[in-house]
């Protein structure tokens, strides 16, 4: 692999990118408050308009292009991508839980890299999960979090999507631990186009239930994410939403009688969509049941 010829040129301006964008918001946040903003979203008047740019921009760019993957290629393959990114993700998982002092949990993580590393051919298999060895999300902004940093105003970036004050710095403190700085710039950004390629086609299950599901999509996306964040960070019991004003509910409510999904033990750890309250979305390409299969 080809190292980068100026690598501390190459990091200064993808260090200065990712603050542009930031900059951009809070710049914007001088006007961003108006005759629309609420309480508990003073800056929703820009979020929207944020908001209807990423949307614009995944309808017409991410969404075609994630479709086009799912089609060309084989649910084996796409798997393993997903693995292989994912366990790049377990060096954060451990740094912060490491940081926030979760010994067990930072020692799971570790063993999770090591064991997928090894048997898993540089992770394209995920082996640690059926052993045993959990996944646990953790993140720059949770370790905030966890030591009572509060998570601020509720902000959409620019092609980032949903973020808090407190969850804009997670990116950029997990980067120094993708292993992407050590790479080309040409080398990097084809592994952030794959990433982001497989991320997206992951939620192309979720598309159809947002847009069926809400009846603000903003709404909806934003009482998501803060509720995720603060279930991650203290619970599913005490993962309410804050007072946001809003006259209409952004997701319909569950049927009288519907039970809800079960939630893990505790938070911050991985699993399957259900095991942590969210819709079990079901694989795009998908288009027979498996005992059809097993039958052919």
């Amino acid at each position: 692999m080809r190292m980068a010829k100026t690598p501390d040129a190459a990091r200064t301006l993808r260090a200065l990118s990712g603050g542009v964008l930031l900059a951009a918001a809070f710049a914007l946040s001088g006007c961003a408050t108006g005759p629309g903003a609420k309480p508990g979203d003073p800056l929703e008047p820009m979020n929207r308009e944020i908001f209807k740019l990423n949307d614009a921009a995944d309808k017409y760019v991410a969404h075609p292009i994630a479709t086009g993957y799912v089609k060309v290629t084989p649910a084996p393959i796409r798997m393993a991508i997903s693995n292989f990114f994912s366990n790049i993700g377990d060096i954060g998982n451990f740094a912060n839980n490491l940081l926030q002092l979760k010994i067990t949990d930072a020692t799971e993580d570790l063993m999770r890299f090591a064991f997928n590393s090894t048997f898993g051919i540089g992770g394209l298999i995920d082996w640690a999960t059926p052993a045993g060895l959990p996944k646990h999300n953790q993140d720059f902004g949770l370790t905030l979090g966890h030591y009572g940093v509060p998570s601020g105003l509720y902000l959409v970036l620019p092609l980032l999507g949903p973020s808090s004050v407190r969850d804009a710095t997670n990116w950029i403190a997990s980067y120094p631990l993708s292993g992407y700085v050590y790479m080309s710039t040409e080398a990097n950004v084809s592994m952030f186009v794959v990433r982001f390629v497989s991320a997206r086609a992951d939620l192309l299950g979720a598309t159809d239930i947002l847009s069926q599901a809400a009846l603000d999509k903003y709404a909806f996306v934003r009482d998501a994410y803060t509720q995720r964040r603060q279930y991650l960070l203290t619970g599913a019991a005490n993962a309410a939403l804050p007072d946001y004003g809003d006259e209409n509910v952004g997701a319909a409510a569950p049927a009288v009688g519907a039970s809800a999904t079960a939630a893990p033990a505790k938070p911050g750890m991985g699993g399957s969509s259900s095991s942590q309250g969210l819709p079990n979305y079901a694989d795009p390409s998908a288009v027979e049941p498996a005992s059809a299969l097993a039958g052919k």
